[in-house]
């Protein structure tokens, strides 16, 4: 994705070297620690007020949810071939032109990308996951973005992961392989799910996301989530607060 559309649908697939951006003019370095971490990502720049002042940030603590009858979505994603896996410097993101769509409150959301975060973003009742994925979805009608969110727990291997793993790069850059995957399998066998109202969980963390996500992990080895903590070892925002919001939870 490119352009302004691309920063709202992969917002962390920008730039795949933040030296060469910034030596080109473009938004300053944000990272996971440090004076450039979460804390400090609201100060960086003007276009990053949000993730300072904002009231409806992710990721948040899932706890406290109103059980209601409330549409937790409908995938349609199509398999997909790994003609671009990503490592831009903060995760490992998975690009699917044709990825198929979800079809949620009565509108369609197309899947444009898939990444990993080291540990969970999200929580749930104050646990942490060692890892989540988010599938970004582009309204297709509109500047709206839905976000499924999946837990990753220690289990056994992971089919879906494995040709992803073997060909991720380990620095910048970009590989490809022959083949595809059918991310469906990155999906647990329940539907209960938590709803609400947040943010990217990146600059410029603008409000805009249709949170949905999946209450159940889906397994992954011991070894695949230890091989991704090497590349990423903490690549995950802490917790905002919920303010006025409320969660919704379905299952």
């Amino acid at each position: 994705m490119l352009g302004a559309v691309g920063a709202l649908a992969c917002p962390l697939c920008a730039k795949l070297n933040s030296r060469k951006a910034l030596a080109a003019g473009d938004k300053p370095h944000w990272s996971y620690e440090g004076a450039s971490g979460p804390d400090s990502w609201g100060k960086l720049d003007r276009s990053y007020a949000a993730c300072g002042r904002g009231a409806q940030q992710s990721p948040i603590d899932l706890s406290g949810a109103v059980r209601a009858e409330v549409d937790a979505g409908s995938i349609r994603w199509k398999p997909i071939k790994l003609g671009s896996i990503v490592n831009n410097g903060h995760t490992i993101q998975v690009n699917t032109p044709d990825g198929g769509h979800l079809e949620l409150d009565g509108f369609r959301y197309d899947l444009v990308q898939f990444h990993f975060h080291h540990m969970s973003e999200h929580t749930v009742d104050g646990k942490q996951f060692p890892m989540e994925v988010h599938f970004v979805h582009k309204a297709a009608a509109g500047d709206g973005l839905a976000v499924v969110g999946v837990f990753l727990a220690a289990g056994s291997e992971n089919a879906v992961l494995a040709p992803i793993w073997a060909t991720m790069p380990e620095e910048d850059g970009e590989s490809s392989r022959d083949g595809s995957v059918d991310v469906k399998g990155l999906l647990p066998k329940s539907s209960a799910a938590f709803r609400y109202a947040g943010s990217l969980t990146t600059p410029p963390c603008s409000e805009v996301v249709a949170w949905t996500v999946l209450k159940e992990a889906v397994g992954a080895s011991a070894g695949q989530i230890a091989e991704f903590a090497k590349l990423f070892p903490g690549n995950f925002r802490p917790v905002q607060p919920l303010n006025r919001r409320f969660i919704l939870y379905s299952g």
